[in-house]
């Protein structure tokens, strides 16, 4: 049996960690692999959902060594979480002798490339996103700094570095491979990547899902007489979710139609979504907003019409693939959504899922609406799931990364 060390940052408490992480390696898990599995966890998260986690990973014989996750002071608190990982990935290879060190993202890759350099295990470098540009992007590192300047320049010579050293990396989208694979300054190219977007349990985002007693009471919970049109949107709202335009957007779908409604599916402060619709004066009895366990999702979901997502068209977007988009088409549901993310236009456009706005503007966002309303029969319910199920399927997914694996075992590069 291969031994494999998985290795990650996010926790297994962690929505993300239940979503992304622990999905795959159960499957991967039935085809043989041997997996301990390091994560970081945060307490109050730990301490609610420690046992359940846990007894879901030994039924399929993971073994789990949760950390800490530390918080503060910035930065010296990465490094000291670091220093553990690295730390106890080597404890752990004493006892176990790993063939192959999966690294999810770039913090436990500074460990996957160290254990390859001492050890010669095999290091896959499953980078989810270009790290140190997002953290740009998104405001979170100011270059003006001197100290996130320095970061930031630290953080792409080390991408380079993981990418050259990699013996396979892992992309979300085809639109990053291009990017990495034509930088022409990182050694051993073309480096060996395989595109795996972010893969979603499709057999919980089916119609078979909806629960029609839970959708009867939320029907009369939220008043809706089945006339209304009711555009929905799923998931948190911050960074890359850009909500001013996407309630610019509903504002021009009520003008088109008076009664339609805005479902919004997140844990979010209703008061967060209503103030801003407020300065926009869109009234407040236009939105449904309210918080869903994963499982009832679907449900919700199954109320509306179309969905709509919106995302910030930045450069490190282009290696981001929304988990949501998977699970929406999963349902059959059409969305609309904006140009310049990951491989979400050809998704979207070009296999019939929905409809792109090219520029947030009232101009682009009518001629959407008008496309929405007058065509939609064109957008089949069927060929969004069989759509769905071609790109985003889970099996597809675990099937993807056991191609890498066996060709790392092999020594195939």
């Amino acid at each position: 049996m291969i031994k494999v060390l998985y290795l990650s940052y996010d926790g297994m408490t962690d929505p993300l960690g239940q979503s992304q992480v622990i999905p795959y390696i159960e499957g991967l898990s039935k085809l043989g692999y041997a997996f301990t599995l390091i994560s970081f966890e945060k307490p109050e998260r730990f301490e609610k959902f420690s046992k359940e986690i846990s007894a879901r990973l030994k039924q399929s014989n993971i073994d789990w060594v949760p950390l800490s996750y530390t918080k503060k002071p910035p930065v010296v608190s990465t490094i000291y979480d670091l220093w553990r990982m690295q730390k106890t990935a080597i404890v752990l290879h004493a006892q176990k002798n790993f063939s192959l060190v999966h690294c999810r993202s770039y913090i436990s890759a500074f460990v996957g490339l160290a254990m390859k350099k001492k050890f010669s295990t095999k290091f896959l470098f499953d980078m989810r996103g270009f790290y140190a540009d997002e953290r740009v992007d998104g405001k979170i590192w100011n270059l003006k700094n001197p100290l996130y300047n320095s970061i930031f320049k630290f953080f792409k010579q080390k991408e380079k570095d993981f990418l050259s050293e990699a013996d396979y990396t892992i992309s979300l989208t085809e639109a990053g491979k291009k990017i990495l694979q034509a930088r022409n300054e990182i050694p051993n190219q073309p480096i060996p990547i395989q595109v795996i977007p972010c893969c979603a349990d499709l057999n919980l985002f089916s119609a078979n899902s909806v629960d029609e007693k839970l959708k009867a009471e939320l029907r009369h919970k939220f008043q809706l007489n089945g006339n209304e049109f009711v555009l929905s949107y799923l998931g948190s709202i911050g960074t890359w979710y850009m909500l001013e335009e996407m309630l610019d957007f509903f504002k021009c779908v009520l003008e088109k139609k008076s009664d339609s409604k805005f479902l919004f599916i997140t844990n979010e402060l209703p008061q967060n979504i209503l103030s801003k619709a407020e300065q926009k004066n869109i009234p407040s009895t236009a939105f449904l907003i309210a918080p869903a366990k994963h499982h009832e999702v679907p449900t919700y979901l199954s109320l509306s019409n179309w969905n709509l997502f919106f995302i910030l068209p930045v450069f490190s977007k282009q290696a981001s693939s929304p988990t949501k988009q998977g699970e929406i088409m999963g349902m059959g549901i059409p969305h609309v959504c904006n140009v310049g993310v990951g491989d979400v236009d050809g998704i979207t456009e070009g296999l019939q899922s929905g409809i792109l706005v090219r520029e947030f503007s009232t101009t682009a966002y009518q001629i959407a609406i008008d496309k929405m309303f007058t065509e939609s029969a064109a957008f089949n319910t069927e060929k969004i799931i069989a759509t769905a199920h071609q790109i985003y399927s889970l099996e597809k997914g675990v099937q993807k990364y056991a191609q890498v694996y066996s060709a790392l075992i092999r020594g195939e590069r």
